[in-house]
């Protein structure tokens, strides 16, 4: 099995170009599904999900191409309407094709979703609120069967949590189907936006996406376009990480920085400093960052969960202690037992983490438990000094397009092996 071998207390220094957005694409590309014709994302990164995702349009019945970042996807014979487990298993963003699906076959088959195992993520949102636009849902042997037989209605949504997924599938699901949906509560992350914004372009009529109301127009038909995904904000987030990690200067193009403006936040916190320009940010990291202020995890424009780990590595070898709470994943503190094993002096106790600032991390053995937590065994094994390695890589891979790419421009020493 590959792994990251990574020899540590090198500061960074360098440029590169953050990678399109895991977290857009996804739902983006679930969208084409609704598409009668050929499909058009361009920055579209290279990842493990972008590939299970091709691999779930194929077996609608789609054609795919891939290359340089572009994906072409033609919709004009998707017929199916099945997922099966494997493919669902490989990814929890499958569930993601649901609206889709079901608003152009006006059914649909999918068994449990896959993904990252940080808790209790139930897709019974999803499920309450496609039923509240016509859709019927049976479990049957394991699987779930979803039927519209008089084809998905607009109608009034309250999501109970502001989720991005339910979010994501109920606008998938309302921008053909016949009416008006009110989705209240909405999820306001940046990726909601951009979904939305392809939709439009296709000819769909979304209205508020943003904000925590979404307003739903339901069209005939979704015309072929093509459309440019947003910058990978939790990427970038990684890399704001590695450097205040390891203290130097780093500068990140392809970025919107109001994306990232609760990360800059907490980091400025730190003692980093930024400069920041239209689509680009040069951080200056001191030798060592500062503990900082509580920080709890919420959804956008909160800190994002997603970066919380990288920001927990970065604490790691801070000056000073630091609160961490988190309130979006139960289980999102399973990474820690790997950064202890690099030094680190974390206590958790539920969703609360105290983060002892170390003056020195070690290298070690340690295996990735999800793609964040891996993302923060490489931070905080970029400032260890040893050699660190780690396995179980595959789990990064489904977010990061080449993190060895990324952090060789920034001058560490890492390499796959």
């Amino acid at each position: 099995m590959p792994e990251l071998v990574i020899e540590g207390t090198y500061k960074l220094n360098g440029s590169t170009k953050i990678q399109g957005s895991k977290n857009a694409v996804l739902p983006i590309i679930a969208a084409t599904v609704l598409i009668n014709g050929k499909s058009i994302i361009k920055n579209c990164p290279e990842l493990s999900d972008v590939m299970a995702s091709i691999r779930i349009l194929e077996n609608l019945g789609a054609k795919c191409e891939f290359k340089e970042n572009v994906l072409t996807v033609d919709g004009s014979k998707i017929s199916g309407y099945t997922i099966p487990e494997v493919l669902m298993r490989e990814m929890r963003s499958s569930s993601l094709f649901l609206g889709a699906i079901i608003g152009r076959n006006g059914k649909a088959i999918i068994s449990s979703p896959g993904g990252c195992e940080l808790g209790p993520r139930p897709i019974d949102l999803h499920i309450k609120s496609l039923n509240l636009l016509g859709a019927t849902v049976k479990d049957k042997n394991g699987y779930i069967l979803f039927s519209a037989d008089k084809g998905l209605k607009g109608d009034n949504v309250h999501l109970s949590f502001p989720s991005v997924g339910a979010t994501e599938n109920v606008i998938l699901a309302a921008v053909t189907a016949s009416g008006k949906t009110v989705l209240y509560n909405a999820a306001k992350e940046p990726e909601i936006i951009d979904l939305a914004d392809f939709l439009n372009k296709c000819g769909g009529d979304i209205k508020g996406a943003g904000t925590d109301i979404i307003t739903i127009n339901g069209v005939s038909k979704l015309n072929p376009t093509e459309y440019s995904v947003i910058p990978d904000r939790i990427v970038a987030s990684t890399y704001i990480s590695a450097v205040a990690a390891t203290g130097g200067e780093i500068k990140l193009t392809n970025v919107n920085p109001e994306h990232l403006s609760s990360v800059i936040s907490v980091f400025r916190e730190s003692g980093c400093e930024f400069k920041i320009y239209k689509d680009e940010i040069t951080v200056y990291a001191p030798d060592r960052i500062a503990g900082v202020s509580t920080v709890r995890t919420l959804t956008y424009p909160g800190f994002p969960t997603d970066a919380g780990p990288m920001l927990i590595a970065a604490l790691s070898a801070s000056k000073g202690t630091t609160v961490f709470v988190e309130t979006i994943f139960e289980n999102r503190f399973r990474y820690i037992d790997e950064l202890k094993r690099l030094g680190a002096n974390i206590k958790t106790e539920g969703k609360i983490a105290i983060v002892e600032g170390m003056e020195n991390l070690s290298a070690a053995q340690c295996v990735c438990t999800d793609l964040r937590g891996g993302a923060a065994l490489v931070v905080a094994a970029l400032k260890a000094k040893g050699t660190t390695r780690i396995g179980r890589i595959c789990h990064i891979k489904r977010g990061y397009e080449d993190i060895v790419r990324d952090l060789r421009k920034f001058g560490a020493e890492i390499y796959e092996e």
